[in-house]
Order: structure tokens, then sequence, then C-alpha cells
């Protein structure tokens, strides 16, 4: 009976894991894999959507309550379907879901849930993915996994022995868990700066760690988007950009170093081309900094206890850290190719090099100074049109 109930599980898991076909398989359904489906839709292109959770824009049901576009609505619609008109100019994270949500059902984006790609490998002319339910085999590969799949891990001299509780930032949720505690946020991204206002409006005392020199640009001025000026100033050489662009920022941010940051050796345009990072949108930080309601630190040396000591000799006392130190870009492991290719998808470093060769395409993990939404709106449609071109005729990459 045992031998026979064996048989029986292993006809039944060969059977979940037949091979299925797809013309393009996009990995991953939150905004890029969204984004990208619907552009292939519009042209006509079969397409297959997993997701390894069970609901579509998996990681906004996970963030931080208190969490904005920091990107206007207007630069942060998705291809064919504008954000409502009652929707204030920078949603909330309840009002993406909506929007997602509605956008998936404009669309009929019916993703296959639960469904983990554990490999991907390429085989003859087509892309083989195995998930925990079947493989599927398919012309065109889309990697729309996300740039925030792996937190980092933050490790420091110490850190062991602090006696009160260590998070990193993909587990906030609200400053109310935190009222009246003294807590240090470690990082000076957007992110970690939006957790500190958070924390301050919900009675806890904040203090930041800064580890590296920084650049912040305002999010409005005058009531005037700057991401819209970004948009024209995008096209220019990055140092050219900062330097039209300096006056503006010396007016309304002033000489950050007053405020015991470090300034970037270069601005922010050039900042996103050499480094492919953010610079901070100032959403109040500033404010909130020179009134005295976030202290600054330095980067820190150790830690004792509750005590956290810095590099300038400067210590203070903490019941809470959370490190908001970023993600690591990991999409690049589960797919099996040459090791220069693989090195690329992890960095990025060159956006055309790789784009489209051999069917394989990646979407949402290209860093501009146009916000991270608006880019995947543009590489959406660039990918789909490059499929469409391809479909019937022999691919060449």
């Amino acid at each position: 009976m045992h031998v026979l109930s064996k048989m029986i599980y292993l006809i039944g898991d060969f059977c979940h894991r037949v091979m299925k076909e797809t013309e393009t398989l996009i990995v991953g359904a939150s905004i890029s894999g969204l984004a990208t489906a619907a552009c292939l839709k519009k042209r006509g292109v079969d397409y297959t959507i997993i997701e390894k959770e069970a609901r579509i824009a998996s990681p906004w049901h996970n963030h931080y309550e208190r969490l904005h576009l920091h990107t206007n609505k207007g630069l942060s619609n998705l291809p064919f379907k504008k954000f409502d008109k009652e929707i204030p100019r920078y949603p909330a994270r309840l009002e993406v879901i909506k929007y997602l949500e509605a956008y998936a059902k404009a669309f009929e984006i019916q993703p296959i849930f639960n469904t983990r790609a554990e490999s991907v490998k390429r085989v003859s002319d087509y892309w083989i993915t195995e998930t925990v339910r079947e493989k599927i085999k398919s012309r065109f590969l889309v990697l729309a996994t996300g740039c925030y799949a792996k937190p980092k891990l933050y490790q420091v001299k110490g850190i062991e022995t602090f006696t009160g509780n260590v998070l990193h930032s993909c587990r906030y949720k609200t400053g109310r868990d935190f009222a009246g505690q003294n807590v240090l946020v470690i990082g000076f991204g957007n992110s970690a700066c939006e957790i500190a206002i958070d924390l301050y409006e919900h009675g806890a005392m904040p203090a930041m760690s800064v580890r590296s020199p920084v650049n912040i640009i305002p999010r409005d001025f005058l009531g005037f988007p700057v991401l819209r000026m970004a948009v024209l100033l995008s096209k220019l050489p990055g140092r050219l950009a900062d330097l039209i662009s300096a006056p503006l920022l010396n007016m309304v941010i002033g000489d950050i170093t007053k405020l015991g940051l470090q300034k970037m050796p270069y601005g922010a345009f050039e900042q996103i081309q050499k480094d492919r990072k953010i610079p901070v949108l100032d959403i109040g930080i500033v404010k909130h900094i020179r009134k005295g309601r976030i202290r600054m630190y330095e980067n820190i040396d150790y830690v004792e206890g509750h005590m956290v000591h810095f590099t300038d000799g400067e210590k203070g006392k903490f019941d809470s850290i959370i490190a908001a130190i970023g993600y690591y870009t990991d999409f690049a492991e589960f797919v099996q190719t040459d090791k220069e290719r693989a090195e690329d998808l992890k960095s990025q470093s060159d956006r055309q090099k790789y784009f489209g060769k051999d069917g394989l395409y990646s979407c949402g993990f290209w860093i501009g100074p146009t916000g991270v939404i608006r880019e995947i709106s543009l590489d959406a449609q660039r990918i789909a049109r490059h499929i469409s071109e391809h479909e019937k005729s022999p691919f060449v990459g």
C-alpha cells in the first residue's frame, strides 16, 4: 500500500510539472509585470504571467502604512490608464494598490499565483522556467521581479549585543509601534527619511545615522513638481543638468552641511547616471532636521548594549534600531546564463547591451532621473514593441 501511494504521488507530481508553452513569460505581477502584460495585450501578443505570492502588487501590501509615491501621479501612470482625478498628486500606498487592482481588471490580467520561478535556463531557442507547479517553455522571457525582493543585512561590531529591537525597514509598519522610544534610523534614502518623519509624527524621538554623502532635491517648487523639470533636463549630460539646476537647489534646500550631512562631490543627475541611485526627494525631512525634531549622527562605529557609538566619538542610547539600508537586486540568481550576462543583469550597468538578446528582457530595474515608475512604463512599451516585431520572425537579439 505504501509503494502504491508513492507511485500515485510521483505520477501526480509529474502531471503537475508537465511542460507548458507560451509565447512570452512574465515573472512577477507587481507594477513592472502588470505594465508589460498590458502592453503585450494591446499588441495581441500571447503571454503568461506568474507571481510567487497570492496577490498582485504584493510589495505594496507589505510596505509601511505612511508610504506615498514620491513622484507625482502624472509621472506615475502605467500605460493606457491614468490615476483617477480625485486621487491626490502624490498617491498613498492604499491608493496605489487600488489603482493596480483596477489596472489588472481593466486589461484582464490574470496571473498564476503562488508560483515561484525556481530556475530559468536557455535551451535551444527557448527559455525553460521551472516553477513549483510546472515547467514553462517560452520564446521570450521578461524578468519583472523588482529591485526590492531581498533586504540587505546590516552588520556592525557589537550589533548582537543590542538589547533593544533591531529590524530592517521592510518590517517597519508604523510609528505607533515606537511611540515614546528613542529610535535610530540607519540610512538616508527616501524610505529612511519618510520613516523618520513617521516616527516623529507618532510620538517617537527619531535620530538618523548617515553613512555616506547625499544629494537632496525638493519634491516641489512653487507648487510645481520638480520631476517635471527633470524630464526636460534628463536628456542632458548629468554634470550639465546639475549645473543648470544648482541655483534652484541652493535657494530651496541650502547648505546641507549645516544639517550635519555631507554633500556628494557631484549633483543629483550625475549621481543617477553614475551610481544608479536615487537622490533624496525632500518631503519635509530638511524642515524637521532644522527644527531639531530629528537628530543627525555619523556612521556607527560599534554597539554596546543600548549604547550606540559613532565614528566621530559621539554616542547615544536607543530603544530600537531600524536599518533602512536597501535591498539586493539578485533576480539573476535563478537565471542560468553566462557569467558576463549574469553580472550585467545584476548591475543593469548597460541598459541597451542585453535588451532582448535571445529573447530576454528585464523591466523595473533601471534607475532614471524622472522616476522609477515612469521608466517602468517606458520599458514595458519598448519590450512589448520589440517582442511584437520579432514574434512572427526568426529572432535576432
